[in-house]
């Protein structure tokens, strides 16, 4: 009888740097064979995740993340969502998990991993970060030309605002990706949108605003993301004005969420009142506003320009054209 044999702590060492995965080749690197992993298996003392890899405690989403980089080979790094995650793009770990693979390599899509074979005359570089994933100008501009791994994804816009606004990357590193693209759909919207967030619109609502409403009807361009310093204002990182209409005494506050609770919204309250107080209006807008009515909040913010001395005229988009003209002013009136 050949005696029994466990794993080594060297052998645990390397699971734990692994989400608690190793594969049969490493195992029997470390002296741990066949029949010793068939032993640990049969137990329940090991898990196995797919054909040669197991999990040497209870897997977690770490661990199927870590198993599907070592089922796609020395090259293989993570993509999608499941990268986002792990970058900090998104919040949640997804459902199905991204592998980028060389282009030499084929693996079938099974249980969680869905795998993706890199161009030929890509380079397929391990980066750093483990488990291995892609670099975060890549991965948002994959999810700006693909669209991600979630049917509730929510766009260029998305993406890129909320990669530059948690500081995961710049807009030049973001520049200098996409100029490294031979293809990419809708390159002239990534690059407008790329100026938009370099000008301090940070977040997708601001963006939204900025082109649905702004532009598309012709007002004038406020200071983004600014603050009154010694009087006057400067655009900072660290602002509490979304848009600022200086020379005509307005400001256009833009709410992303359902509303504000607790400290958030007496914030806001002391925001307006200070405002106020200084002889400015302020405006508020959600969601709804600038995506479901940018024609009425964009006549509204005319309305609002007009009192603090603006002299021009609001245009009309191709949105307007559903909008009867007597509507569209019945905002401002009442």
């Amino acid at each position: 009888m050949q005696p029994r044999v466990d794993p080594t702590p060297e052998l645990r060492q390397l699971a734990d740097l692994q989400g608690g995965v190793v594969t049969a080749e490493q195992s029997d690197a470390y002296g741990l064979h066949r029949n010793s992993v068939a032993r640990l298996v049969s137990t329940g003392t090991w898990r196995r995740l797919d054909r040669g890899v197991y999990a040497i405690r209870e897997p977690d989403w770490m661990s199927q993340a870590w198993a599907g980089v070592l089922i796609g080979g020395d090259s293989a790094r993570l993509g999608g969502l499941a990268a986002g995650y792990l970058h900090g793009l998104c919040d949640d770990p997804p459902e199905w998990i991204l592998i980028h693979v060389d282009h030499s390599v084929r693996r079938r899509s099974r249980g969680p991993w869905r795998f993706r074979r890199e161009l030929a005359n890509k380079a397929c570089a391990r980066p750093g970060g483990a488990p291995p994933r892609i670099c975060v100008e890549d991965l948002v501009l994959d999810l700006t030309d693909r669209g991600s791994d979630d049917p509730r994804d929510l766009g260029a816009v998305h993406w890129i605002s909320t990669a530059v606004q948690r500081g995961l990357t710049t807009t030049p590193r973001l520049r200098r990706a996409l100029r490294g693209r031979e293809r990419m759909r809708d390159r002239r919207l990534v690059e407008d949108l790329l100026g938009d967030v370099a000008e301090g619109a940070h977040s997708p609502l601001e963006l939204r605003y900025r082109n649905d409403v702004e532009r598309a009807h012709g007002l004038p361009t406020g200071i983004r993301q600014a603050v009154r310093r010694s009087g006057r204002l400067e655009a900072t990182r660290w602002s509490f004005r979304d848009v600022h209409y200086d020379e005509f005494g307005l400001v256009v506050e833009l709410d992303g969420t359902v509303g504000h609770i607790g400290r958030g919204r007496l914030r806001d309250l002391r925001r307006d009142n200070v405002t106020t107080l200084r002889g400015e209006r302020t405006l508020r807008y959600g969601w709804f506003d600038v995506t479901d009515e940018p024609c009425l909040s964009a006549i509204q913010v005319a309305a609002g320009l007009r009192l603090g001395g603006w002299t021009g005229e609001p245009t009309r988009c191709w949105r307007c054209a559903d909008v009867p003209e007597a509507e569209l002013w019945e905002v401002v009136a009442g």
